[in-house]
């Protein structure tokens, strides 16, 4: 005989998708650093300004790694993160930028400003599309929060050795203000270029190292502290143009320069930007 009770007769009642808290948590204090940023420039705070924009880039590495730490991984908390990337590595850069000092340039200080505004939204929207197809050893060009430490380093650096008085290399605030044209261009148009950026993704945090890597990490911590801002900038400085040097090596050598996988395993972090 069967069982037709109405225990088996219930339809079996899907489980609801739920939004996990921890992840979003940080998004949401990246979001925070982002809009914090923007507020502090309007209010002519621009060393707290360049901090929050920082801020958001430590917070930003970290809730991709939360998810897959604690199996979290949701497709909302990935928009999520494109959406807080956009603010705080998008329109927070180019408006500090402009507040600081490119809104004294007239109509070419607002273009460039939207320009690399504009090209965040497209290398934001051009990496979600290609998650499952570009190597995950390497970005499809520039990284937003490197982009974005490019051009809120520079102000971060100018301000701080304002503050302590230097003569800054005897510029006058006219070329500082050409020098942060060239500088939000340049990041703005990295961002959309091709170029290979080592991305670090294949590091294993997790797998035993020598103990001469503990060393040179605590060195490299010594060095940073000698004057942040300084060694900070000369960082990102140097891995906004890593990525053309690379391009151009494998170019000589006769080498693939496309970024695109031809295998079909995703990056592990999906969709979880930089």
């Amino acid at each position: 005989m069967h069982d037709h009770s109405p225990l088996n007769d219930a339809p079996i009642r899907k489980r609801r998708k739920g939004i996990y808290v921890l992840p979003n948590l940080v998004t949401l204090a990246a979001l925070f650093g982002g809009f914090y940023a923007i507020v502090m420039a309007m209010n002519g705070r621009f060393d707290l300004a360049t901090v929050g924009v920082f801020c958001a880039m430590v917070l930003d590495s970290l809730d991709g790694r939360v998810a897959r730490m604690t199996h979290t991984q949701s497709a909302f908390g990935e928009q999520m993160d494109s959406l807080a990337d956009m603010v705080s590595f998008g329109a927070a850069p180019a408006l500090i930028a402009y507040e600081w000092s490119l809104k004294g340039l007239g109509r070419w200080g607002w273009i460039a400003a939207f320009v690399y505004c504009a090209c965040a939204a497209l290398r934001l929207a051009r990496f979600n599309v290609n998650t499952g197809v570009v190597d995950k050893r390497w970005f499809q060009g520039l990284p937003s929060p490197a982009a974005a430490a490019l051009v809120a380093g520079f102000i971060w650096l100018m301000t701080d050795w304002g503050r302590r008085g230097a003569d800054v290399w005897y510029l006058s605030w006219t070329q500082i203000t050409w020098i942060t044209f060239f500088f939000t261009l340049y990041a703005g148009l990295s961002m959309v270029t091709n170029a290979p950026f080592y991305s670090f993704k294949d590091m294993q945090i997790r797998k035993s190292v020598p103990f001469a890597t503990l060393v040179l990490i605590a060195l490299g911590i010594a060095v940073i502290n000698i004057h942040p801002p300084t060694v900070l900038f000369c960082l990102f400085v140097l891995y906004g143009l890593s990525g053309y040097a690379i391009y151009a090596w494998r170019k000589a050598k006769g080498q693939p320069v496309s970024m695109i996988s031809i295998s079909t395993d995703e990056p592990d972090e999906r969709g979880l930007h930089e």
